[in-house]
């Protein structure tokens, strides 16, 4: 998931082409519908993203009961409005009344405690849990940010890969060369410093003990002359998540993709291309284009059928773009990369999003 950040942003106002008293407010590359005529091109508004939870003040107040999505009708999530691709919600809270918000806008300041807005946190099936145990020195994964959100990430013609994002679920994997210590967790749990104790039952241990990825680990770290090796991948298949590629999570070998390899090397965390060090080691996330940044491109391939299995058996959830050559970003305030996921995968009805 992205980093939840409720925000001030300039708009600019589309037509909709589908309904008179409807317009399209667009934030970054994300479009939102909101009522003709509440604002113009220029104007600055409140722009809740999805995955959000609002306190129920809020959702009265917008008008908005019984309208968002969860069993508290709560969430916001992407929908269709008379054909039109609304992602998160253009508002002007009374909570905010007589603020500057184009100030606001300019010193990027977040909104979301003063709103009640907190992050949807979806809940973790058993096979996905497990004991844990402190592990300060596991090297955990990243929020990537939406590139519709920040589309100023990657410079026009820069040299980038397009990957397909893997609704699956992220298994962290951290190898010490010193000691040969293997740590395993989950994103969600890696995020909280812990790590899983090793349990035959736990999706991701198997995943790891299937396609021996500590050994995998340990070549690499031996190659890259590193003190610590992460090697990220998603654990997919029946019982995972709703989308299968053909695979099933409860099986002796899961369905499993490395998508990323960091190390620290002389006391230096890198990122390193999976692409280039696992190839042959390690099955990997598909591949679909590369060559100059466009945005347009981008989002593009984000739509259409999965290609994981090879047979195109259900949508696509979506791209992961990042640079051919990896470097820092100004606009995220760390490492250049974003997503951008699909539009039939954001509104496909009994969708699941364990971490």
């Amino acid at each position: 998931m992205s980093t939840l950040r409720v925000t001030a942003e300039k708009l600019v106002v589309l037509e909709h082409p589908n309904a008179d008293a409807l317009e399209l407010a667009q934030v970054g590359l994300y479009r939102a519908v909101v009522a003709k005529g509440r604002y113009r091109t220029g104007d600055y508004a409140v722009y809740i993203p999805e995955q959000s939870v609002l306190p129920a003040g809020l959702i009265e107040e917008l008008g908005l009961t019984g309208k968002l999505a969860g069993s508290r009708a709560d969430r916001v999530r992407a929908v269709r409005l008379r054909g039109e691709l609304s992602q998160g919600i253009v508002c002007l809270p009374a909570a905010l009344a007589g603020t500057d918000l184009a100030d606001a806008a300019e010193r990027g300041e977040d909104f979301a405690e003063l709103l009640g807005v907190v992050k949807w946190q979806p809940p973790v099936p058993t096979s996905m849990n497990g004991d844990v145990v402190g592990a300060p020195d596991l090297l955990p994964w990243v929020d990537i940010e939406n590139l519709k959100r920040y589309p100023d990430v990657f410079e026009p013609g820069e040299p980038v890969v397009i990957t397909e994002k893997v609704h699956g679920s992220c298994c962290l994997l951290t190898y010490t060369a010193a000691t040969g210590e293997v740590r395993v967790s989950s994103k969600g749990i890696g995020a909280q410093g812990f790590a899983l104790v090793e349990d035959e039952r736990n999706l991701y241990w198997r995943a790891v003990r299937a396609y021996d990825i500590p050994a995998v680990a340990a070549r690499l770290a031996e190659r890259l002359g590193a003190e610590r090796v992460g090697v990220f991948g998603e654990v997919f298949g029946a019982g995972v998540q709703d989308l299968t590629y053909g695979a099933s999570g409860r099986a002796e070998l899961p369905g499993y993709a490395a998508f990323d390899v960091s190390a620290v090397v002389d006391g230096q965390l890198g990122w390193y291309s999976a692409a280039e060090l696992l190839d042959g080691e390690l099955p990997l996330v598909p591949e679909l284009w590369r060559g100059p940044f466009d945005a347009e491109t981008v989002l593009a391939f984000a739509q259409g059928r999965e290609t994981v299995s090879g047979r195109e058996l259900h949508v696509r959830e979506g791209v992961v773009v990042r640079p051919v050559t990896e470097r820092w970003s100004l606009a995220l305030g760390g490492r250049a990369i974003a997503k951008v996921v699909g539009d039939a995968y954001l509104t496909r009805k009994g969708g699941t999003e364990y971490e």
